[in-house]
């Protein structure tokens, strides 16, 4: 399998939000790539700009950072034939790698615009580079500019950044300095849901579990799903004491604790979220966690119930 190392650039409207095409608010001017082996060597490289369809004017913040201008983009070719000699440049088994998770999402929402087809019809997996950096590097989630990243690996900076070739070329030194450890936590693109309860994602990573529910028509029938309510042990599936039940401090993030003989306490964290047509959908993850961690979410829960007592 090869990485696909890409970066895009991408224009809006240069008057203002009144004048923002709301089914493409971001339109692509160039797309960047890198191709790497299995063994992260370089064997390829991609890099071409895209003439505008809705955006004839170059936004002046998008100018300042890119340094485009709009003579290069009219004698570009068109989008549809831009993509394909992208496509056919990443071949047929690869995994796309991105600094951060927006690129992935604009490159599906202008396909969707100019009625071409479409990368899957279902969630994409993909390495952020940008979130495993953070791990490996910090132990958490965290968003670094790319040149900060660049910095921190002691990589030569040998072309100017704000361009779609730089950025994924040095997005792809970035991930040759990443542990293989780091580079098998896949993040999940969900331009487009599971369509149905077989194809949800559930996948188990070496310290935490993650699920992805298909798309409901409410928030109640999304919460209400019994695989979402489930929070017995994933590590070995016995039955566990729950001390602390599902509860909500905004009512887009849920979390409850449980207890396992085996495997200790377990926290479970629901993110609610929706797409563009305004289907509901949940981002269920589960996670050992410490006595000192229970504690933390048992003393959030417990405020909560009060100041809901308070107000009753």
């Amino acid at each position: 399998m090869n990485f696909i190392v890409f970066d895009l650039e991408w224009n809006q409207s240069a008057s203002g939000k009144r004048y923002t095409n709301k089914k493409l608010p971001f339109e692509i001017i160039e797309i960047g790539a890198v191709k790497l082996n299995s063994d992260l060597e370089e064997i390829g490289r991609f890099n071409e700009l895209v003439k505008p369809k809705v955006y004839k004017n170059i936004n002046r913040i998008t100018g300042n950072i890119v340094h485009l201008n709009m003579e290069e983009l009219r004698n570009a070719r068109s989008f549809d034939k831009v993509l394909k000699s992208f496509m056919d440049f990443c071949g047929e088994d690869y995994l796309f790698c991105t600094w951060g998770n927006l690129d992935l999402i604009e490159l599906q929402r202008n396909i969707k615009f100019h009625h071409l087809q479409s990368l899957s019809d279902e969630p994409i997996r993909f390495l952020d580079v940008q979130k495993i950096f953070a791990l490996q590097f910090e132990g958490k989630k965290s968003q670094h500019t790319l040149e900060y990243a660049v910095d921190l690996c002691n990589i030569s900076k040998d072309i100017p950044f704000h361009r779609a070739f730089s950025d994924a070329y040095y997005t792809a030194k970035v991930l040759t300095c990443l542990k293989p450890e780091y580079r098998e936590r896949y993040s999940f693109d969900t331009f487009h849901l599971p369509k149905s309860k077989k194809e949800e994602v559930r996948i188990l990573f070496d310290d935490y579990y993650k699920y992805i529910t298909r798309g409901f028509d409410t928030k109640s029938k999304a919460l209400n799903d019994r695989e979402v309510q489930y929070s017995g042990c994933y590590l070995c599936k016995r039955r566990v004491s729950k001390p602390i039940k599902w509860f909500t401090n905004n009512s887009k993030h849920y979390y409850c604790v449980s207890c396992c003989k085996k495997h200790g306490y377990i926290k479970g964290k629901i993110r609610l979220k929706k797409t563009e047509d305004g289907k509901i959908y949940i981002v269920k993850t589960m996670k050992q966690i410490s006595e000192e961690q229970m504690q933390e979410i048992k003393e959030k829960y417990e405020k909560i119930k009060n100041q809901a007592q308070a107000t009753s």
